[in-house]
């Protein structure tokens, strides 16, 4: 009888090298530690383009979202303020945010900025899935070198599938863990409606500054989830988080 361990370590081989893609750390960066040196000595402009450089290479930390949203008050552009603030909640959820947003838009009362205990969880396996990633992949590893050992030993007594279930597991965690799609909103008016057309129920006239979780995207409109139900709004009254 044909030997499985050939195919079974071909498929390892190319688990390792189609599947598990590199992880890249929002790690700060020669630029980024110029920007901050830029910002302590408020050149606030210069800072702001280099910040703004690596936000959109998507090389950002709490920190530096908050230092953008500092700098974009300060030239009156609260609109972009407001976005880099609705960033920051989405990393780090908390109610001094909510406030700063308030003042900036102008409301009293925000929607969607309701964070429960699933959201903080997933939230917090996002925020370590490097580490996840890592310590999967040890696991991975102890779990070949088993096989090894066992198949040494005796090799009709091995067992495939704790290895192939950790491989499917990674490939699920490295592609599809990460935090909600959400969308901050940034025109005023905007309607809210129960259908993606003109023709849709209005369910809701809102001002900017809510924040909303994206399901999907069908041509000019965004499925939304407003006030723990379906609705839709254009993209253009939109700035995605």
């Amino acid at each position: 009888m044909q030997s499985t361990r050939p195919i079974f370590l071909v498929n390892l081989l190319f688990f390792f090298l189609i599947v598990f893609q590199p992880v890249y750390s929002q790690g700060v960066t020669n630029s980024l530690l110029e920007a901050d040196s830029l910002f302590e000595s408020r050149s606030y402009k210069e800072a702001f383009e280099i910040y703004s450089e690596n936000y959109q290479e998507g090389l950002y930390s709490p920190a530096m979202l908050l230092k953008m949203a500092f700098i974009a008050e300060g030239m009156g552009d609260k609109e972009q303020a407001t976005h880099y603030l609705g960033k920051y909640y989405d990393l780090n959820p908390n109610e001094q945010i909510i406030s700063k947003i308030k003042t900036l838009t102008g409301q009293t009362t925000l929607f969607g900025y309701e964070v429960d205990d699933r959201d903080r969880f997933v939230l917090f396996l996002v925020n370590y899935k490097q580490y996840l990633l890592i310590a999967l992949s040890a696991i991975l590893l102890l779990s070949v070198i088993m096989i090894f050992w066992t198949s040494r030993k005796n090799e009709s007594r091995v067992s495939y599938w704790p290895t192939a279930a950790l491989m499917i597991l990674i490939f699920l965690v490295n592609n599809f863990l990460d935090k909600p799609s959400t969308g901050l909103i940034t025109h005023s008016p905007t309607y809210i409606t129960t259908h993606p057309s003109a023709g849709g129920e209005l369910v809701d006239q809102i001002e900017p500054g809510h924040r909303v979780k994206i399901k999907s995207s069908k041509d000019i409109w965004f499925e939304v989830e407003w006030k723990n139900q379906r609705a839709y709004i254009r993209k253009d009254h939109i700035t995605r988080l």
